[in-house]
């Protein structure tokens, strides 16, 4: 197995700590000539995956709301690839939070095929910030519970 940086042990104990996770299937237009996924189609997967990882517990509708005056943004993101994937394969994403910063958190991801092979892992750090000055925003204490909710419920 390859050795993955961020991950301390990438054993059974780590791929048991997620607990949310939504399925995806790859769709012909994310792969290649030879019809293996194409090396970007994880980055958007993750977007989907964060998104509904967030929309569990309420953030999204936070951050979406008309009058609302943070947004989250990606402030940087990483994929290793571990396995071959395919079209039409179903790939299974898992999201957790790995630490929650003073107005950032960083997600690990991991994907994981129908075979029950981990295909890809990957991390990022979403930021919180204002719409207005483009700043970053310091989580709030319900925000902070919320993260903390799901760093429990989903860990």
């Amino acid at each position: 197995m390859k050795k993955v940086s961020y991950i301390e042990n990438f054993d059974d104990t780590y791929k048991k700590s997620f607990s949310f996770s939504y399925k995806i299937k790859i769709r012909f237009s994310e792969t290649d000539m030879f019809g293996h996924m194409n090396n970007t189609a994880p980055f958007t997967y993750f977007e989907e995956g964060r998104i509904e990882f967030f929309k569990s517990n309420q953030m999204m509708k936070k951050w979406l709301s008309s009058n609302g005056e943070k947004i989250p943004v990606v402030a940087d993101l990483q994929c290793d690839f571990l396995y071959q994937a395919y079209f039409d394969d179903i790939i299974t994403l898992f999201v957790k939070i790995n630490r929650i910063g003073t107005s950032s958190v960083d997600l690990h991801y991991l994907g994981v095929n129908q075979h029950g092979e981990s295909i890809f892992v990957g991390r990022g750090t979403v930021v919180q910030i204002s719409k207005h000055t483009g700043k970053s925003v310091p989580w709030s204490k319900s925000d902070r519970e919320c993260l903390m909710e799901l760093e429990t419920t989903n860990s």
